[in-house]
């Protein structure tokens, strides 16, 4: 075999082992990754990695996204090719974790094609690029049972909750069964049962219809109604608590139990609910008075570490609407009637980062509260993150008697209402390990044979009664989601819905959003509860940013001052102008247009020397691109020559070290 067969054997046999050595580094090394973005974008949170690992059958998650179509598209379209990175690698990361239990599939929807048709059938949003492309961008989860769930479009301003968002697609799949929400409410938000409502019917009376949030629910869930003299509460996975006015012990112990069992739940109450028909007028004049429309769960509240006063409303000069209360009535602002703007929502949480508008009505105030004798546990601690909120400059006010309500006089609250420093908080997110409100459970009477009592009346013939000590769990053994809202009119008829032609009522703004969300996020797996929000994908030009601000602070006086030379020029131009205009026979002498010139000849030059001060600013900006250019394109050859320097020096060393042992033999 001559030396050039060999050679080229040999570099046939170089190349296959570096093919096959990148070949194996890219199958074993897929699943050693290094998230270094300063806010761990590419790194799931524990409560996705929770939910993945718990999948007992396998998840498809079929990508739609039209990349030939985002070429051709115009730059808003083509402005989705960075995101659509994003989202793939963000898949592939929940494909490593679930040790193949999520299969992904990535499809370029083509026209006229199979996949386009798929798309369209699984309910994709689709955007017309031409005649022929349609870009499509959205994900389809689906389950060896047939469960599909479907995001139609991933959208931009969802980018901070794409984790949440295909985290709770995931799980929605998996979990077959209709969710169950049990509402305990002192108001007919249910409405009258067919029963009661035929009864009425038949008095020719009419029946109470429930409250149009709740025929949206019963759309979506099974609802029920419990009791608000419930002693257990089982059976349901989220209970809403609405407008909850003087529950008895037992049922105050009964809440605070499902609680403590991981229940979901969700409390709305009010410090005067107008939405509350059980108005007493007479009781209301009686100055100093509790008003018989507010609601009061601070006996749990408290344990929790948030607290509602009574008669102690939110107030906001900036968020207030003005009406006229009456017809005879000037308009202006009233005070208790805020419409909450997206300053006002916590937009790092999913259940308000999408809000934009919702109004409440003499809104109650949630304030922090910190029991001494009760030191919070350092080991599992409550999570209280704020959901609404005032501007900085609201403000709680108070009332002195329940009249000042009903008379509902504006210029009463305005007068007694003084701006605040800092936002007033109106709703909770609670979430941790709870302690129970009744440590040393309660007494129920109990008649003679042990059974409970039904009756509290003293007839002698009735059997006596005896206490009896019921006790519950201490303290819950998982997290507990609990959210709270201190008013209760934002989801009535009233705030929420508006009747649309007679025929149907319509959603105004965010307030029945406001509760969906909650509903669906507590829904959802205690794990869901724990995802973060995801940082920002756009990563903002610090450096640059920096120099810009720093350029524009040196050179803004002097850019005001050319700025000023140049009017006073304009100025005095004008003035010469119209002088020389004013007779058509006037013959303009040498020294006016001279003038004219030589005034022109200064704004070109101040125009001259502003538009090099704004070059230096940009050529700020430009070295250090050039400067990044430069140490990204050394960066590769340095470390390479770095290794050979090191390897020669290695070798080196080696050699005199051979050559001095077989000087020395």
């Amino acid at each position: 075999m001559n030396r050039m067969l060999r050679a080229i054997i040999g570099a046939c046999l170089v190349l296959i082992i570096v093919f096959s050595a990148i070949s194996i580094c890219h199958d074993i090394g897929s699943s050693w990754k290094i998230d270094v973005t300063g806010e761990k974008l590419y790194t799931l949170s524990d409560g996705t990695k929770s939910i993945l690992s718990k999948l007992n059958q396998p998840v498809t998650a079929k990508l739609f996204y039209a990349s030939t179509a985002a070429l051709k598209g115009p730059d808003q379209i083509q402005y989705y090719n960075n995101y659509y990175e994003y989202v793939k690698s963000l898949l592939e990361e929940y494909v490593s974790v679930s040790n193949d239990m999520v299969k992904l599939e990535v499809i370029d929807p083509r026209p006229f094609s199979d996949d386009e048709e798929h798309a369209i059938g699984f309910g994709l949003r689709q955007y017309r690029v031409s005649e022929e492309e349609s870009f499509f961008f959205g994900l389809v989860v689906q389950t060896q049972f047939g469960v599909e769930k479907v995001i139609p479009f991933f959208s931009p301003d969802r980018q901070s909750f794409i984790e949440y968002d295909i985290s709770y697609l995931i799980d929605s799949a998996i979990t077959r069964q209709k969710n169950r929400i049990g509402i305990m409410s002192s108001l007919p938000v249910i409405g009258d049962s067919e029963y009661m409502a035929q009864m009425l019917a038949a008095q020719k009376q009419q029946p109470r219809m429930p409250w149009t949030f709740v025929e949206h629910l019963k759309k979506k869930y099974e609802v029920t109604e419990i009791p608000t003299d419930v002693n257990d509460i089982n059976d349901i996975d989220i209970l809403l608590v609405v407008h909850p006015k003087n529950l008895p012990q037992q049922t105050l112990f009964a809440i605070d139990q499902y609680i403590l069992k991981g229940g979901r739940t969700i409390i709305c109450v009010d410090p005067h609910c107008f939405s509350d028909p059980s108005r007493n007028v007479n009781q209301g004049l009686m100055l100093g008075s509790e008003s018989t429309q507010a609601s009061d769960l601070n006996v749990l509240l408290r344990t929790w570490g948030i607290e509602m006063p009574r008669s102690e409303f939110a107030g906001d000069l900036k968020l207030a609407e003005s009406r006229a209360v009456s017809q005879n009535t000037r308009v202006q602002k009233i005070l208790g009637l805020l419409n909450l703007t997206r300053d006002c929502f916590n937009r790092n949480n999913v259940i308000t980062a999408q809000l934009n508008e919702v109004r409440v009505l003499f809104s109650g105030v949630l304030n922090l509260v910190a029991d001494p004798n009760k030191p919070e546990d350092k080991e599992f601690p409550i999570e209280r993150t704020p959901l609404l909120m005032t501007t900085d400059k609201g403000n709680s006010f108070a009332v002195t008697n329940s009249y000042e309500l009903m008379l509902l006089d504006p210029s009463i609250f305005l007068q007694r209402f003084i701006e605040g420093t800092k936002p007033v908080t109106m709703g909770y997110l609670l979430s941790g390990r709870f302690k129970s409100s009744f440590p040393d459970g309660i007494e129920i009477e109990t008649a003679a044979d042990g059974q409970e009592s039904s009756s509290d009346s003293e007839d002698p013939n009735q059997p006596k009664t005896a206490k009896k000590q019921i006790k519950g769990l201490m303290q819950s053994e998982k997290d507990c989601a609990v959210a709270v809202f201190a008013d209760v009119d934002f989801i009535s008829d009233m705030l929420a819905y508006q009747n649309f032609l007679g025929l149907s009522k319509a959603v105004v703004g965010d307030n029945s959003a406001l509760l969906f969300n909650t509903i669906d996020d507590l829904s959802g797996s205690s794990d869901l509860i724990s995802i973060r929000s995801r940082g920002n994908v756009k990563r903002p030009f610090i450096v640059v940013d920096e120099i810009e601000r720093k350029a524009e602070a040196e050179t803004a006086a002097k850019l005001a001052s050319i700025d000023a030379e140049i009017a006073g020029f304009n100025a005095k131009r004008q003035s010469i102008s119209p002088a020389a205009g004013q007779d058509q026979e006037l013959v303009i002498s040498k020294e006016i247009l001279k003038d004219i010139r030589d005034l022109e000849e200064k704004i070109y030059q101040k125009q001259k020397e502003r538009r090099l001060i704004n070059m230096e600013k940009s050529e700020k900006i430009d070295r250090l691109g050039r400067k990044l250019q430069r140490a990204n394109t050394i960066a590769a050859p340095a470390v390479v020559l770095f290794i050979a320097i090191v390897l020669w020096l290695w070798r080196s060393m080696r050699r005199r070290h051979y050559i001095s042992h077989s000087s020395d033999a």
